[in-house]
């Protein structure tokens, strides 16, 4: 489990190709306390595990199925990527509830800078999109999001300066790809109401499921 918060910014420095999918080594500044064979880390928001690790870079498997379903098929040797280590049941909860497991890709369609702030629009599918809330959340390329508007086929989020300037969200451009998670939350919400979409959703079911 995740918060979307950035801890690092690392750079890809080898992708070497396996059977099942490829193996990544990605360079960065030393944790204060080191990483640790086994752990998970995420990456640009994909969950990925520890295989090899020094004080200063690390090495990941990605599967078939990661490389098909993200973005880290499409990066090479030099690009930059987010990371966060998994969160301790006692680490502050800054962010939102992020699994690590991408749902889907998403395309910029807009990026443009509106005072202080950079303002990114997202195209996504109606599947992806069904989830989506005005002012809910959204984990782009590991990087938790309040969504600030919403078009019949597109999203857009407001990047603050430091946003920009600490994550690689500073690198995308038009026509780029990122990794999209929606809201764990809203997908059981979602997964209730659809269900109880037979009987419609009337008093007695919510009180029966704890809404009082």
């Amino acid at each position: 489990m995740f918060t979307g918060l950035v801890q690092k910014v690392g750079r890809l420095v080898a992708v070497k190709p396996r059977s099942d999918g490829k193996r990544i080594c990605i360079r960065h500044d030393p944790w204060t306390e080191p990483l640790e064979r086994g752990e998970s880390v995420a990456v640009q928001g994909a969950c990925l595990t520890v295989a090899v690790c020094s004080a200063g870079e690390f090495e990941c498997d990605v599967l078939r199925e990661t490389l098909d379903r993200t973005t880290l098929s499409r990066h090479s040797v030099g690009a930059e990527v987010n990371l966060e280590r998994a969160l301790r049941a006692s680490d502050r909860l800054g962010g939102h509830f992020v699994t690590g497991h991408v749902d889907g890709v998403g395309r910029v369609t807009d990026l443009k800078l509106r005072g202080a702030d950079w303002i990114l629009e997202v195209e996504s599918g109606p599947d992806m999109l069904s989830q989506l809330v005005q002012k809910g959340s959204i984990t782009i390329d590991g990087v938790s999001l309040t969504i600030a508007g919403m078009t019949p086929r597109a999203f857009s989020v407001h990047l603050i300066p430091h946003t920009w300037e600490n994550t690689s969200l500073h690198n995308l451009r038009e026509g780029g790809h990122v990794n999209l998670e929606t809201d764990i939350l809203g997908k059981y919400v979602m997964r209730y109401v659809q269900g109880s979409a037979r009987g419609g959703v009337t008093l007695e079911a919510l009180t029966s499921a704890g809404f009082h």
